[in-house]
């Protein structure tokens, strides 16, 4: 049994982290299945953008508290290594990921998310890293993520307290792009996938890479990643494509080459 489901909609992967009886909490198995269902993505060729979101009212809610309790330091770390080599697998993917988030989305959950490209979110989504109040930090990336989406102060703020938000504080805070209600969340998702989908995906790709990579750099760093994937782009038969179907007032036709 696997604890992670891929469906495929045209050029979109929905990917569903589907152990709801446990509120989609993360344990090794979960993150194992979770690590595979990323490699199988990344080398299928028809999937352009990926939709991540949880089986039942859960997004994820947190990483799996009776696996961690009785962990030594040792153990510890080592768990939170794994997590967090799935979520920058995950993040360094070359196709944009969307988190469609239905529900709670706490600890290891706020983490995957935030790993993601893109979040959305159902009205009824609850957002926090309460780890604190467990006696121990974020584990899988949230100290490093969370600082860099919403800024240090109010980081420091959510980490240090362990306090939940609702999905409206979320977007107020940039943490989500865009609230929904819950029937029309994953549909909404999609849509965006698809939208994106649309585009010449070699361009796209291109674009995550540059403000992936930019974002960990220097501004003339930056420049010189995205002057790179500008120039790939222009080797690209879609390049061609797009630029004469715009001056020939035609619609395009890509083929990602």
């Amino acid at each position: 049994m696997s604890f992670v489901t891929v469906e495929k909609k045209k050029n979109v992967g929905i990917l569903t982290i589907d152990r709801p009886a446990a509120l989609n909490a993360l344990n090794t198995e979960v993150l194992n299945d979770l690590n595979n269902a990323i490699d199988n993505i990344e080398q299928d060729d028809d999937i352009y953008v990926v939709v991540v979101t949880g089986a039942g009212r859960s997004f994820v809610a947190g990483a799996d508290i009776a696996q961690m309790k009785d962990l030594s330091s040792i153990e510890g770390k080592k768990f939170g290594a794994f997590g967090n080599t799935v979520f920058l697998k995950l993040e360094n993917m070359s196709k944009p990921v969307i988190a469609a988030i239905n529900g709670f989305c706490l600890g290891g959950g706020s983490e995957l998310a935030l790993s993601c490209d893109i979040r959305l979110a159902s009205q009824k989504a609850k957002f926090g890293q309460p780890e604190v109040g467990l006696g121990i930090t974020p584990g899988f990336g949230g100290t490093q993520r969370l600082p860099r989406v919403i800024g240090m102060s109010k980081a420091m703020e959510l980490i240090l307290t362990g306090k939940v938000i609702g999905a409206d504080e979320a977007k107020a805070i940039g943490l989500v792009s865009e609230v929904y209600p819950p029937e029309e969340l994953l549909d909404k998702a999609i849509a965006l996938a698809e939208e994106i989908s649309a585009n010449a995906q070699i361009a796209v790709c291109q674009s995550k890479r540059a403000m992936r990579m930019g974002i960990q750099t220097d501004i003339n760093t930056g420049l010189a990643l995205e002057a790179e994937a500008f120039g790939v782009c222009f080797g690209t038969e879609d390049q061609k494509e797009g630029m004469c179907a715009f001056l020939e007032k035609r619609e395009k036709n890509f083929k990602n080459k």
